[in-house]
């Protein structure tokens, strides 16, 4: 029960840090965003190393450093997909593939549900689809360039997750600095190669810091949940995380929450009730 719920607090955490992130992307280039998210999500992490400790193990550093490789993937990727199109095919693509990689990975590693368990982890996914799913005009298709692309933006999200889940179980958030500091270089790096495409619009320096902070708080949520229960129950739950973005549109910015998504919504209800009783 306490991995589910930190699961679901992870879900939650990584919907609000993409709705916040999305409205900063829309005042500046998406690279100026991230400039400030990263380094507040770094500063967290360092901020909760007395509390929570930290050993840079050899394993630690390896593990860590590869999913900030595949955190700054999942970002150049993610944004790339989503600007082709259309994202009401591509964004479900993603967030199932993110949670399918991950599940397979626990399964692969010996965890077993039980009944309930076998029929909440597909009801899930198929959740994970609805939830994440706009309301399209049902004639766009995307190209094979934006399938592929979105089919890698959903393996990198993943590989972030197993990466963060290999890691040594007692090596505190070493495995989410080392991650989050490797992100934010690359990330730095890019910046620097493209700044006179970046364009002079200063970013929302607020909304893109609490972005960040909300990111860090779901990796660390992600991390204890795993470590904590199944790696494939833990990776369907946080793949909800389109819920809490569409909740927040709904609320903020007054978006209509479409029926399939109102059945993604209750769907996601009914499995993490069943998940809850695995």
């Amino acid at each position: 029960m306490i991995a589910l719920l930190l699961a679901l607090g992870s879900s939650l955490a990584y919907g609000c840090a993409d709705f916040l992130g999305g409205l900063g992307a829309r005042k500046a280039h998406v690279l100026r965003t991230v400039m400030v998210a990263a380094p507040a999500s770094l500063a967290v992490e360092l901020l909760l190393w007395p509390f929570l400790g930290a050993s840079f193990s050899t394993g630690v550093l390896g593990w860590g450093a590869a999913s900030g490789v595949a955190s700054a993937a999942a970002f150049a990727l993610l944004y790339r997909t989503l600007a082709i199109g259309p994202m009401n095919v591509l964004s479900p693509i993603t967030a199932l593939v993110s949670a399918i990689l991950p599940v397979s990975v626990g399964l692969l590693q010996g965890e077993h549900l039980g009944a309930a368990g076998l029929v909440g982890l597909p009801l899930a996914l198929a959740a994970v689809v609805l939830v994440s799913a706009g309301h399209g005009t049902g004639t766009a298709r995307p190209s094979r360039n934006a399938l592929l692309l979105a089919f890698g933006a959903g393996t990198a999200i993943a590989l972030q997750l197993t990466f963060l889940h290999q890691a040594p179980g007692d090596s505190g958030v070493a495995p989410l600095i080392i991650g989050r500091a490797v992100s934010s270089a690359a990330t730095l790096a890019a910046a620097g190669l493209m700044h006179r495409r970046l364009g002079t619009e200063r970013p929302a320096y607020a909304m893109s810091a609490a972005a960040g902070v909300l990111d860090s708080v779901a990796n660390l949520l992600f991390l204890l949940a795993a470590r904590s229960g199944d790696l494939a129950v833990v990776a369907v739950i946080t793949a909800l995380y389109p819920a809490g973005t569409v909740l927040l549109a709904r609320g903020v910015l007054a978006e209509r929450i479409h029926r399939g998504q109102l059945v993604g919504l209750g769907t996601a209800a009914v499995a993490v009730s069943l998940l809850a009783l695995t």
